[in-house]
């Protein structure tokens, strides 16, 4: 039986763990705090707990999990800034890298690398030059990964059950049309992520993974959809929120080469998901 340490089980890392124990594998959550933990196993998932910052405490977690084939950083900085980013994905993935060095490695990082402005279709090898020192930070901490012989796994904007940023702002009237709302938005069912991971972590593939649906859309069109499935009105516009914390970016990102390992997500698209969000 193969075993994987999640290092980080929120929320994707809670359902990618369920996702890999229903597979097969022996599964370790590993979360920052104890109550955190209790709360895993409460879920039937075996957990651990460690500081990802903190060189001594992985290596001590190391340790502890013994032999592990698969690691996957999945923690959260939360709403850090670029000094949380520092300490949870540069050292964090430097710290699991030195810990677990015969392990393959999973770098969960984000779309948000890619600065690219024009709507133009983005595939792995186009240009990561965030505009953001955030950005910045988790280049640094995907090349631990891929050093390592790792994989890196570039997360859209993740959504599913009881979380959707678009969804909640739409909902509670705080949502605005930014401009013209033709700023493309790319988005991950959280499911559909924790299946990319189970592909990845299967395959032992290195290198980067764009993991995003079929369907890339406008802001404005994505809105259509909310305001056709709950018969409510458009939002109105606003002036575009250019100080967001990944950067202002509008491009369309490409799946397909982690299409090419043979995944494919359930949701090919955020309008096809959207009856399951607000049910």
């Amino acid at each position: 039986m193969p075993r994987i340490v999640f290092a980080g089980c929120g929320f994707l890392g809670e359902a990618a763990a369920l996702l890999f124990m229903r597979s097969g594998w022996d599964v370790i959550g590993v979360t920052h705090r104890e109550e955190s933990a209790d709360a895993l196993r409460e879920r039937g998932i075996a957990s651990d707990v460690a500081d990802l910052s903190d060189a001594e405490s992985v290596e001590n977690l190391a340790r502890r999990v013994g032999e592990i084939d698969v690691v996957v950083h999945a923690a959260s900085s939360g709403r850090g800034g670029e000094d949380a980013y520092r300490v949870v994905y540069r050292d964090g993935m430097a710290n699991l890298a030195l810990a677990f060095p015969r392990s393959f490695l999973i770098f969960t990082g984000s779309t948000s690398v890619y600065g690219q402005l024009d709507g133009e279709v983005v595939t792995e090898t186009s240009a990561a030059e965030p505009d953001r020192a955030t950005g910045r930070i988790l280049l640094e901490a995907e090349q631990h990964a891929l050093a390592a012989g790792g994989a890196v796994a570039r997360l859209a904007g993740i959504y599913g059950p009881g979380r959707s940023v678009l969804l909640r702002k739409f909902r509670d009237s705080t949502a605005r049309i930014e401009g013209d709302g033709s700023r493309i938005v790319n988005q991950i069912h959280r499911d559909d992520a924790a299946s990319a991971l189970l592909a990845l972590a299967t395959l032992r593939q290195t290198g980067i993974f764009n993991v995003v649906d079929d369907s890339p859309a406008t802001q404005l069109q994505v809105y259509r959809w909310i305001a056709e499935v709950l018969d409510r009105p458009l939002p109105p516009h606003g002036e575009p929120d250019l100080n967001r914390k990944r950067g202002w970016t509008s491009k369309r990102v490409s799946n397909l080469q982690l299409r090419s390992l043979g995944w494919a997500p359930a949701f090919r698209s955020y309008r096809d998901a959207l009856p399951t969000l607000i049910d």
